[in-house]
């Protein structure tokens, strides 16, 4: 039931991100609801299981969006894992850890996004990816990893996505 239930909010992440939160741009970026969805997951089932959702959701998200293949598998796999790796130490019932775990994946994401480009030939001016697409997408992320806390949070201790 936990597995099926994972799945089920990785394809309604999936299909907002491709649609609907397309509309709720703000300063150019829109909130990654795969990627709060893999935060929240690897605080409560640490770095195998941030990675493994990371690098599902990630691959689900290329396919969806067609371009390079692996890059948001890579990226979110490996934010899954860094984030993982404090399972154990994080006070995780605070809102504002959260927010804050949130803000610094998506700058890990975005830089891992930014050298695998960078390796692939894509060059992208450097202050362009800080100030316009960490900054404001770690802000956005972090309101909406706030916004959804106190669910994932009884789910996660005392709900359907409680590890048994």
């Amino acid at each position: 039931m936990r597995i099926l239930l994972l799945v089920l909010l990785l394809a309604v992440a999936l299909v907002l991100s491709s649609t609907v939160l397309d509309f709720i741009r703000v300063a150019g970026v829109k909130p990654d609801l795969v990627l709060v969805l893999v935060v929240y997951y690897a605080i409560f089932n640490g770095p195998r299981g941030g990675a493994f959702l990371g690098f599902l959701g990630g691959l689900a998200h290329d396919f969806l969006s067609g371009y390079y293949l692996g890059l948001n598998a890579v990226a979110l796999a490996a934010a899954g894992y860094a984030v993982g790796l404090g399972h154990l130490r994080l006070f995780k019932e605070n809102h504002f850890v959260v927010a804050g775990i949130a803000f610094l994946a998506i700058i890990l994401v975005e830089g891992v996004r930014y050298l695998l480009l960078l390796f692939l030939g894509v060059t992208i001016f450097p202050g362009e990816v800080w100030w316009g697409l960490m900054i404001p997408g770690g802000v956005y992320n972090a309101a909406v990893a706030l916004l959804f806390h106190r669910r994932f949070y009884l789910s996660s201790t005392r709900g359907l996505l409680r590890i048994p």
